[in-house]
């Protein structure tokens, strides 16, 4: 149970830190940006990815808290990148706990 919460905890302030990062370097009052980020794609990938197949506590808290920092930002911003690393990172899970699965 306490891990959970120190997943929710870490995601919170991934995601807070991402917007105000977004506010501080983008000022515009609308979405300009309509091509993908690369560095905010492998932050989220490498987010997700640990998020979901780490089965260390702080490994998966640290990719919940990369997760969030590109899923929070500004609205418009980070939606690709974080559905792309949403995607892979399940795909890898299936993939790894396939076996598992079956």
């Amino acid at each position: 149970m306490l891990d959970y919460m120190i997943y929710i905890i870490t995601f919170t302030v991934g995601s807070i830190l991402g917007l105000v990062y977004s506010y501080s370097k983008h000022g515009e009052p609308f979405v300009a940006v309509t091509k993908s980020n690369i560095p905010f794609l492998i932050i989220s990938i490498i987010g997700w990815f640990l998020g979901f197949n780490s089965r260390n506590i702080i490994l998966s808290a640290v990719g919940f808290f990369l997760a969030g920092f590109v899923m929070g930002e500004r609205p418009g911003y980070g939606r690709k990148e974080t559905a792309i690393g949403l995607i892979i990172a399940i795909v890898c899970y299936v993939f790894v706990h396939w076996p598992v699965m079956m």
